[in-house]
Parts: C-alpha cells; structure tokens; sequence
C-alpha cells in the first residue's frame, strides 16, 4: 500500500498454498476477510499449475488473477497499478517453502502472513527476519492461538501483576490423529508432514510444539534459558517424532513444561495451558476457549467467561471479542484476530507511523526465529539424551 493511496478500502489478499484437501489455507481466507477489511483477490493454490488455476474459483478468484506459480503472482501484481496490485501475501503451505516464499514476496514490496514454523533452520529464520528488516514490510507469523479473547485476558492479568511472580507454566498439546493413519495408504492431506526434508527437523514438535512453545512465552513473558528435551516415534513408519517433552529453565528461576503428542487415542486438539504464580495460577483449555480459570490457596475458584461487558474483562480481552457473552467465539475468530492487528500495523505502516501497541499482540518474525530456535535446540538435546542446551534468544 502506498501512503499516498487512501486507507479507506478493504486490504487486497493473495493465497498461497489452500488448494485441493488442504485445510488451513481455508483457515487463513476464512480469517482475513471476517471481519470485512480485506478481499482475496489473488493466489497460487497448489504447486501444481494447472491444480491451481483450476482451484481459483472455489475461493472466487478471477481466472485472470489465478496464477501457475508464486514466480508468476509475484511478477502479475507488481505490474498491475498500485491502486489495484495485492498489498500482503498469506502462505499456507509445506514448512520448507516458507522461507524462499516469504523472502521473495517481502523482497517484492508484499506484507507478509505465514504459517509456522516459520522456517525449517535457524539459518533461514535468521535471514528472514534480516530481510523483514531490510524492506520495512509487516511479517505476522499465524500462531492463532494468541488471539483467544481468554489469552489475551490472561496476558494482561499476569502483565498487571494479578499472579504474583510467575513461577512456572505446563503446556500440553495432545492430539491422536497418526493412530488413524494406515501406513498403507497417502493420507488426504499433510502427508508431506512424514518428510524431513519438507517438515523439518521435527514433526509433532514444529507443529504443534511451537504453538505450545508461542502461547507460554506470550502469555507469561517468560523468557527461556536453558532446554531439555526427549523425542519419541511411537509410529514405526514415520521417521520424526510423534510424542516429546521439553522441560525449560527461564529467567529467575522458573520452570516451563511442554508436551506434545500426536498419538494419544481420542485427542482430537486438546491444548492445555496452565500458570503458576505466586499469588494464583490460571488454567485455559483450547477446546474450551471462552472460559479462563482463576484459583488462589484458600479461596473459591473463579471462572472467567469470555465477556466484553463483563466489569472483570479487561481491555485486551474486550478488544478481542465480537459478540456478546454466552456466544461462543473460537478458532476463526481468533485467528482472524491475529489478522486484525496485522492490518493495524500495515495502516500505521502505510502512514509512515513507528509501529503502536499492536506490534506486540501479533506473533512476528522475532517469534518466528524463537520458534525454530525451540525446534532446533530440543532437537539437539534429545539427540544428546536429553542434556541441556542453552538458548540465548528472546531479548529482541
């Protein structure tokens, strides 16, 4: 976007990635143009060609705006006028291309939203993150789960002081997906999530483990320095891990616990986390998003409901909610949050305006190399039988 160009228009999106079986390239329209600020206008939709021209219309894209490649999008929209080019580029796809798409659509002039782990080395992490310096561009890394109205409920309270000194968290990611799949058979979708060379250097860890690894960190500002970790295949054909612990050291002396697992029966997404302080602990369930569990040593218990006009909700969970209370909100919506305050900071960017508060309610490309880091780290560790590894990210 152009800072002479008025602000006074929905956001144009192109998609890549989402085509075919895919689930989260949906997710990611679905999200952007909730809340009737931005229209997805343009995409690749599959690394294949004619699989991805031929996908277009299912999301409504114009056949003329329906590329064969990201070479060719990228190529499309910079020649079209500034009033009518795409302004950010939404990546959903396998984890390895996301460092050479995000590098060529940020070195285009794009904003950029991105699925994690944001990289598969933290070589790359690092580069990007370089890059997103050198071109100015917004990069939001889509950790979803940071925009629950409850989470930032608990973030706020625990930036308050309402805990006391955190002490320590417990994040529990469980699902049981991989017990389903024949080894027999291609899955419908995700089945690049068997390859090393696709997914990474982990498997349950980097997909969902780094979701566990953002929450915590967001929520307590707790900032890891030391990590131990064990990885297990429990799933004899798939080479990465299914099942893992990662046991961390912050700073001051507090404790973090991370599990994650892919083969646990009946798990569909259970993602817990739960935040021991010294004057209270709060508990917060995924699959129960709009309740946030407040207890202290010898009183009741307190449930918070996710409730903007509520007198305990407090100003990031209010700002986070669009309905009223007793109206679940869920996985859309907070997904489309972390959009919301990614098109707040590409208006204050299309005005020349140092980045505001909203710098630090979306996920970004520092959170992005913390990611990997984690990944990386925990990895070396179970390599090592679990020794401890430092970790030095996390002052940026």
């Amino acid at each position: 976007m152009s800072v002479n160009e008025s602000l006074d228009r929905k956001f144009r999106m192109a998609l890549i990635g989402g085509g075919g079986s895919g689930f989260i390239g949906r997710v990611h329209a679905t999200a952007a143009t909730l809340d009737n600020r931005a229209e997805l206008v343009a995409g690749v939709l599959s690394s294949d060609p004619a699989k991805a021209r031929g996908a277009a219309s299912d999301f409504g894209i114009a056949a003329e705006r329906a590329y064969g490649d990201v070479a060719e999008l990228l190529a499309g929209e910079s020649q079209r006028e500034i009033g009518d080019r795409v302004d950010f580029v939404s990546i959903a796809t396998p984890n390895d291309t996301h460092f050479p798409l995000a590098k060529a659509a940020l070195e285009a002039g794009f904003h950029v939203f991105c699925d994690k782990p944001m990289t598969t080395t933290l070589a790359d992490a690092e580069s990007l993150a370089a890059i997103v310096a050198q071109t100015g561009r917004i990069f939001v890394l889509t950790h979803n789960y940071s925009g629950y109205p409850m989470i930032r409920q608990a973030r706020e309270m625990i930036q308050q002081g309402d805990l006391g000194e955190i002490q320590a968290f417990r994040a529990n990611y469980l699902q049981g997906w991989l017990q389903g799949v024949d080894p027999n058979t291609a899955p419908a979708r995700g089945a690049w999530k068997a390859d090393p060379a696709k997914t990474g250097p982990a498997a349950a860890l980097g997909d969902i483990g780094t979701h566990a690894f953002q929450l915590a960190r967001y929520t307590t500002g707790l900032r890891p320095r030391e990590v131990s970790s064990t990885l297990q295949s429990f799933v004899p054909h798939r080479p990465l891990d299914d099942y893992g612990h990662a046991l961390l050291r912050c700073d001051g002396g507090a404790l973090g616990l991370i599990t994650v697992s892919q083969v646990t029966h009946g798990q569909l997404n259970d993602f817990t986390l739960e935040i021991d302080g010294s004057q209270g602990s709060l508990a917060w369930q995924q699959e129960q998003p709009n309740q946030l569990v407040l207890r202290r040593c010898g009183q009741p218990t307190q449930t918070y409901e996710r409730n903007p006009n509520a007198s305990y909700t407090n100003a990031a969970g209010r700002a986070a909610c669009r309905l009223p209370g007793g109206h679940p909100e869920a996985f859309f919506e907070a997904f489309a949050n972390v959009y919301r305050a990614g098109f707040d900071a590409m208006i204050a960017h299309a005005k020349g305006l140092a980045p505001d508060s909203t710098a630090t309610i979306y996920p970004n490309v520092f959170d992005g190399v913390e990611g990997v880091h984690f990944i990386e780290q925990c990895v070396a560790s179970n390599r090592e039988n679990g020794t401890w590894q430092p970790f030095m990210i996390g002052d940026g």
